[in-house]
């Protein structure tokens, strides 16, 4: 019989319903400490001991290699400092770092996908000298090419403004270095959609293959403008050769440019004595006849066809074409005569 009451009992207990009982919990004393947490270990940062603040130059260096960091809000306010001790650095005293140091870690933001870290990127290279830009304008172009044809349209429109201001400084070192003419009106043809073969097919559409171009057409706008300019500073003499005005009948200073000593720091760079083959669109055209010759024979005919396909949108697009056009009308003015 207990056996059976045992099991009966048991039964039981799987149709009671549990009570609970009615009413607030009891309260906890003023001293309780609260120790269900559970953690391995706690972790406390030491603070620096030292008595002298870091000189001006290591804050520098240090800034600068913030730049790699990745939130976006410490590497526009380390571009900012950077900028802020450029800028304030008396007049007479060098950089804090030369700028072949100071491109490599800074031009990699040309394709930073903050706009506040590319907006205080152009303020830094308007901080830095001009004269040393111009020997690194090849490495400036490089990345400037990249960024005008950058899938995103505000990267490519940032990237415009940069590529404006660098034309405004030194022009003549962008359009004299390898690659720089032929490689950056290609890819100056390339974000207006204009196709550069000669097929038919090819023009059936004039709208950029790549990206969204803008509804208000103003990345659009400035690329048109941004060729205007490439254009007019490509069919100019360059600067060095205007310095040198001499008669070259007057006897016996016959082909005196020619003897001249040149300024530039690497002369003979077109030669590529040293360096490695280069194709068609890397050569370095440094003379006015030989920037027109290539551009008669490779980019005039479909950039003229691009341009009668873009003014027939008038407005805004319509004349930056046509400045497009006056500059190629200028600029190639005089040609035939000379060939």
């Amino acid at each position: 019989m207990g056996s059976s009451a045992k099991k009966k009992k048991d039964k039981k207990k799987d149709f009671q319903k549990p009570r609970f009982k009615i009413g607030r919990a009891r309260s906890k004393p003023a001293n309780f400490t609260d120790t269900s947490f559970k953690s391995k270990s706690i972790v406390l940062n030491q603070p620096s001991l030292a008595t002298t603040a870091p000189s001006p130059t290591s804050q520098f260096t240090h800034h600068l290699s913030l730049l790699t960091s990745h939130t976006d809000s410490q590497r526009r306010d380390s571009l900012s400092y950077i900028t802020t001790a450029i800028s304030t650095r008396p007049t007479d005293a060098p950089l804090q770092q030369p700028v072949s140091v100071l491109l490599p870690r800074i031009l990699d933001l040309v394709l930073d996908r903050s706009h506040g870290v590319r907006v205080q990127l152009l303020k830094l290279l308007r901080a830095l000298p001009t004269s040393d830009l111009e020997d690194h304008a090849g490495q400036l172009l490089l990345y400037v090419r990249a960024g005008i044809t950058h899938l995103a349209a505000d990267i490519r429109s940032s990237t415009l403004d940069m590529f404006t201001w660098a034309l405004d400084h030194c022009g003549d070192a962008l359009v004299a270095c390898a690659g720089g003419w032929v490689k950056t009106l290609r890819s100056l043809v390339a974000i207006q959609g204009w196709p550069l073969e000669d097929a038919p097919s090819a023009w059936s559409s004039c709208e950029a293959s790549f990206g969204n171009p803008g509804s208000d057409g103003k990345t659009m706008v400035k690329g048109l403008n941004a060729l205007a300019s490439f254009l007019r500073i490509g069919f100019e003499h360059s600067s060095e050769q205007d310095q040198i005005d001499i008669n070259p009948y007057e006897w016996p200073l016959t082909d005196t440019k020619a003897h001249m000593i040149s300024k530039k720091s690497n002369c003979f760079a077109h030669l590529n004595l040293f360096g490695p083959p280069r194709d068609e669109d890397s050569h370095i055209h440094e003379d006015k006849e030989d920037r027109q010759r290539v551009f008669q024979q490779r980019l005039q005919g479909p950039i003229q066809r691009g341009l009668e396909a873009t003014k027939q949108q008038g407005g805004e697009i319509g004349r930056a074409a046509a400045g497009v056009r006056k500059a190629i009308t200028e600029g190639m003015n005089g040609f035939d005569e000379v060939e």
